[in-house]
Protein backbone atom coordinates (compact mmCIF):
# COMPACT_ATOMS: atom_id res chain seq x y z
CA UNK A 1 0.00 0.00 0.00
CA UNK A 2 1.32 3.46 -0.92
CA UNK A 3 2.04 5.67 2.08
CA UNK A 4 0.30 9.02 2.36
CA UNK A 5 2.50 12.10 2.44
CA UNK A 6 2.49 15.13 4.73
CA UNK A 7 3.89 18.20 3.00
CA UNK A 8 4.59 21.62 4.53
CA UNK A 9 4.44 24.56 2.12
CA UNK A 10 6.68 27.61 2.18
CA UNK A 11 4.98 30.60 0.51
CA UNK A 12 7.88 32.98 -0.04
CA UNK A 13 7.60 36.72 -0.70
CA UNK A 14 10.62 39.05 -0.70
CA UNK A 15 12.77 36.27 0.76
CA UNK A 16 10.48 35.56 3.73
CA UNK A 17 7.84 32.90 4.39
CA UNK A 18 4.38 34.49 4.56
CA UNK A 19 0.84 33.25 5.14
CA UNK A 20 -2.61 34.71 4.53
CA UNK A 21 -6.29 33.78 4.39
CA UNK A 22 -8.03 33.17 1.04
CA UNK A 23 -4.74 34.31 -0.58
CA UNK A 24 -5.08 37.76 1.06
CA UNK A 25 -3.64 39.56 4.11
CA UNK A 26 -0.12 38.12 4.01
CA UNK A 27 1.78 38.09 7.31
CA UNK A 28 5.50 37.46 7.83
CA UNK A 29 6.30 34.08 9.38
CA UNK A 30 9.98 33.16 9.23
CA UNK A 31 13.12 32.55 7.19
CA UNK A 32 12.54 29.92 4.46
CA UNK A 33 16.00 28.43 5.07
CA UNK A 34 15.35 28.04 8.79
CA UNK A 35 11.89 26.53 8.27
CA UNK A 36 13.06 24.22 5.48
CA UNK A 37 15.82 22.82 7.69
CA UNK A 38 13.35 22.30 10.53
CA UNK A 39 10.85 20.41 8.35
CA UNK A 40 13.54 18.28 6.73
CA UNK A 41 14.62 17.09 10.16
CA UNK A 42 11.21 16.54 11.75
CA UNK A 43 9.62 13.96 9.49
CA UNK A 44 8.00 15.91 6.65
CA UNK A 45 7.77 13.66 3.59
CA UNK A 46 8.37 16.44 1.09
CA UNK A 47 8.61 20.23 0.98
CA UNK A 48 7.00 22.73 -1.38
CA UNK A 49 8.58 26.16 -2.02
CA UNK A 50 6.49 28.78 -3.85
CA UNK A 51 7.80 32.20 -4.85
CA UNK A 52 4.24 33.50 -4.65
CA UNK A 53 4.64 36.87 -6.36
CA UNK A 54 7.01 35.92 -9.20
CA UNK A 55 4.25 35.44 -11.79
CA UNK A 56 2.22 38.48 -10.73
CA UNK A 57 5.37 40.63 -10.83
CA UNK A 58 6.42 39.19 -14.19
CA UNK A 59 9.86 38.09 -13.02
CA UNK A 60 11.88 34.91 -12.68
CA UNK A 61 11.93 32.98 -9.43
CA UNK A 62 14.59 34.11 -6.95
CA UNK A 63 17.29 31.46 -7.17
CA UNK A 64 19.62 32.64 -4.40
CA UNK A 65 17.25 31.82 -1.56
CA UNK A 66 16.21 28.62 -3.36
CA UNK A 67 19.81 27.36 -3.45
CA UNK A 68 20.09 27.96 0.28
CA UNK A 69 16.85 26.09 0.95
CA UNK A 70 17.80 23.17 -1.30
CA UNK A 71 21.16 22.83 0.44
CA UNK A 72 19.48 22.38 3.83
CA UNK A 73 16.85 19.74 2.99
CA UNK A 74 17.20 16.00 2.55
CA UNK A 75 13.63 15.33 1.41
CA UNK A 76 12.09 15.86 -2.05
CA UNK A 77 11.70 19.55 -2.87
CA UNK A 78 9.06 20.94 -5.25
CA UNK A 79 9.56 24.51 -6.42
CA UNK A 80 7.20 26.91 -8.20
CA UNK A 81 6.69 30.57 -9.04
CA UNK A 82 7.46 32.34 -12.30
CA UNK A 83 7.91 29.08 -14.25
CA UNK A 84 7.12 30.06 -17.84
CA UNK A 85 9.58 28.17 -20.04
CA UNK A 86 11.49 24.90 -20.21
CA UNK A 87 14.58 26.99 -19.43
CA UNK A 88 12.94 27.98 -16.13
CA UNK A 89 12.55 24.27 -15.33
CA UNK A 90 16.24 23.79 -16.05
CA UNK A 91 17.29 26.73 -13.88
CA UNK A 92 15.22 25.61 -10.89
CA UNK A 93 16.33 21.98 -11.15
CA UNK A 94 19.96 23.08 -11.25
CA UNK A 95 19.35 25.00 -8.00
CA UNK A 96 18.45 21.71 -6.29
CA UNK A 97 14.72 21.20 -6.87
CA UNK A 98 13.49 17.64 -7.45
CA UNK A 99 10.19 18.66 -9.04
CA UNK A 100 8.96 21.85 -10.65
CA UNK A 101 5.50 23.28 -10.12
CA UNK A 102 3.85 25.25 -12.89
CA UNK A 103 0.65 27.27 -12.67
CA UNK A 104 0.25 30.57 -14.54
CA UNK A 105 2.98 29.59 -17.02
CA UNK A 106 0.94 26.61 -18.21
CA UNK A 107 -2.16 28.80 -18.52
CA UNK A 108 -0.23 31.16 -20.78
CA UNK A 109 1.37 28.33 -22.76
CA UNK A 110 -0.33 24.90 -22.48
CA UNK A 111 2.54 23.48 -24.51
CA UNK A 112 4.92 24.04 -21.59
CA UNK A 113 3.79 20.90 -19.72
CA UNK A 114 4.29 18.40 -22.57
CA UNK A 115 7.60 20.05 -23.51
CA UNK A 116 8.92 19.86 -19.93
CA UNK A 117 7.61 16.30 -19.48
CA UNK A 118 9.37 15.20 -22.65
CA UNK A 119 12.68 16.68 -21.49
CA UNK A 120 12.60 15.86 -17.77
CA UNK A 121 9.94 13.17 -17.36
CA UNK A 122 6.35 13.35 -16.11
CA UNK A 123 7.50 12.74 -12.52
CA UNK A 124 9.27 16.12 -12.55
CA UNK A 125 6.25 18.15 -13.72
CA UNK A 126 3.76 19.27 -11.06
CA UNK A 127 0.63 21.17 -12.06
CA UNK A 128 -0.49 23.59 -9.35
CA UNK A 129 -4.06 24.84 -9.70
CA UNK A 130 -5.71 27.61 -7.71
CA UNK A 131 -9.44 26.96 -7.95
CA UNK A 132 -12.56 28.62 -6.61
CA UNK A 133 -16.30 28.20 -6.92
CA UNK A 134 -17.96 30.59 -9.36
CA UNK A 135 -21.67 30.15 -10.08
CA UNK A 136 -21.55 26.60 -8.79
CA UNK A 137 -18.55 25.55 -10.91
CA UNK A 138 -14.89 25.07 -10.02
CA UNK A 139 -12.94 27.69 -11.91
CA UNK A 140 -9.19 28.15 -12.41
CA UNK A 141 -7.69 31.39 -11.10
CA UNK A 142 -4.33 32.88 -12.08
CA UNK A 143 -1.93 35.52 -10.72
CA UNK A 144 -1.98 34.17 -7.17
CA UNK A 145 -5.73 33.75 -7.13
CA UNK A 146 -6.47 37.27 -8.40
CA UNK A 147 -7.64 36.59 -11.97
CA UNK A 148 -10.53 34.36 -13.02
CA UNK A 149 -9.45 32.55 -16.19
CA UNK A 150 -12.94 31.25 -16.93
CA UNK A 151 -11.50 27.75 -17.31
CA UNK A 152 -13.27 24.77 -15.75
CA UNK A 153 -10.79 23.46 -13.16
CA UNK A 154 -11.57 19.76 -13.54
CA UNK A 155 -11.30 19.87 -17.35
CA UNK A 156 -8.07 21.90 -17.18
CA UNK A 157 -6.49 19.44 -14.75
CA UNK A 158 -7.64 16.45 -16.81
CA UNK A 159 -6.11 17.95 -19.96
CA UNK A 160 -2.78 18.74 -18.28
CA UNK A 161 -2.54 15.26 -16.71
CA UNK A 162 -3.11 13.72 -20.14
CA UNK A 163 -0.29 15.87 -21.54
CA UNK A 164 2.47 15.13 -19.04
CA UNK A 165 1.68 16.60 -15.62
CA UNK A 166 2.77 13.81 -13.27
CA UNK A 167 1.24 15.26 -10.10
CA UNK A 168 -1.50 17.75 -9.22
CA UNK A 169 -1.52 20.22 -6.33
CA UNK A 170 -5.10 21.42 -5.91
CA UNK A 171 -5.30 24.67 -3.96
CA UNK A 172 -8.85 25.56 -2.94
CA UNK A 173 -9.05 29.34 -2.60
CA UNK A 174 -12.40 28.91 -0.82
CA UNK A 175 -10.81 27.01 2.07
CA UNK A 176 -7.28 28.47 2.03
CA UNK A 177 -6.19 29.60 5.50
CA UNK A 178 -9.70 29.19 6.93
CA UNK A 179 -8.75 26.03 8.91
CA UNK A 180 -12.19 24.39 8.60
CA UNK A 181 -11.00 21.34 6.66
CA UNK A 182 -9.91 20.45 3.15
CA UNK A 183 -12.25 21.05 0.21
CA UNK A 184 -13.44 17.45 -0.12
CA UNK A 185 -16.02 18.21 -2.80
CA UNK A 186 -13.49 19.85 -5.12
CA UNK A 187 -10.88 17.17 -4.42
CA UNK A 188 -13.37 14.38 -5.15
CA UNK A 189 -14.17 15.91 -8.53
CA UNK A 190 -10.48 16.07 -9.46
CA UNK A 191 -9.63 12.58 -8.14
CA UNK A 192 -12.44 11.19 -10.25
CA UNK A 193 -11.01 12.77 -13.38
CA UNK A 194 -7.29 11.84 -13.24
CA UNK A 195 -5.06 8.88 -12.43
CA UNK A 196 -1.97 10.85 -11.34
CA UNK A 197 -1.22 11.69 -7.68
CA UNK A 198 -3.35 14.49 -6.22
CA UNK A 199 -2.15 16.67 -3.33
CA UNK A 200 -4.79 18.44 -1.25
CA UNK A 201 -4.02 22.04 -0.30
CA UNK A 202 -6.02 24.63 1.59
CA UNK A 203 -8.08 24.33 4.75
CA UNK A 204 -6.19 22.15 7.21
CA UNK A 205 -6.73 23.32 10.79
CA UNK A 206 -6.08 20.23 12.90
CA UNK A 207 -5.04 16.57 12.75
CA UNK A 208 -8.64 15.44 12.31
CA UNK A 209 -8.85 17.27 8.99
CA UNK A 210 -6.09 15.02 7.63
CA UNK A 211 -7.94 11.96 8.92
CA UNK A 212 -11.12 13.13 7.22
CA UNK A 213 -9.21 13.76 4.01
CA UNK A 214 -7.54 10.36 3.73
CA UNK A 215 -10.53 8.35 4.91
CA UNK A 216 -13.05 10.19 2.70
CA UNK A 217 -10.82 10.28 -0.38
CA UNK A 218 -8.42 7.31 -0.51
CA UNK A 219 -7.18 8.47 -3.93
CA UNK A 220 -5.67 11.64 -2.46
CA UNK A 221 -1.93 11.02 -2.09
CA UNK A 222 -0.90 13.83 0.21
CA UNK A 223 -2.05 16.64 2.45
CA UNK A 224 -0.29 19.98 2.20
CA UNK A 225 -0.50 22.74 4.80
CA UNK A 226 1.35 25.83 5.93
CA UNK A 227 0.29 27.90 8.94
CA UNK A 228 -0.69 25.01 11.23
CA UNK A 229 2.85 23.67 10.86
CA UNK A 230 4.61 27.06 10.81
CA UNK A 231 2.98 28.20 14.07
CA UNK A 232 3.32 24.86 15.86
CA UNK A 233 -0.43 24.20 16.02
CA UNK A 234 0.17 20.71 14.64
CA UNK A 235 3.43 18.77 15.02
CA UNK A 236 4.29 16.69 11.95
CA UNK A 237 5.71 13.73 13.95
CA UNK A 238 2.62 13.69 16.20
CA UNK A 239 0.32 14.04 13.20
CA UNK A 240 1.90 11.12 11.38
CA UNK A 241 1.74 8.89 14.46
CA UNK A 242 -1.89 9.88 14.98
CA UNK A 243 -2.76 9.07 11.36
CA UNK A 244 -0.95 5.73 11.49
CA UNK A 245 -2.82 4.82 14.67
CA UNK A 246 -6.03 5.61 12.80
CA UNK A 247 -5.24 3.06 10.10
CA UNK A 248 -3.71 5.42 7.53
CA UNK A 249 -0.47 4.17 5.99
CA UNK A 250 2.33 6.61 6.85
CA UNK A 251 6.11 6.66 6.68
CA UNK A 252 7.21 7.01 10.32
Amino acid sequence: MITKRIIPCLDVKDGRVVKGVNFLGLADVSSPVKLASFYSGCGADELVFYDITASAEGRALFTGILREVASTVFIPLTVGGGINTVEDFDRVLKCGADKVSVNSGALRDPGLIPAAAKKYGDQCVVLSVDAKRVDGRFRVFAKGGRVDTGLDAVQWIKSCAANGAGEIVLNSIDTDGVKQGFDLEMLAAVCGAVDVPVIASGGAGCADHFKQLFHALPKVDAGLAASIFHFGEVSIPDLKRDLAADGINMRL
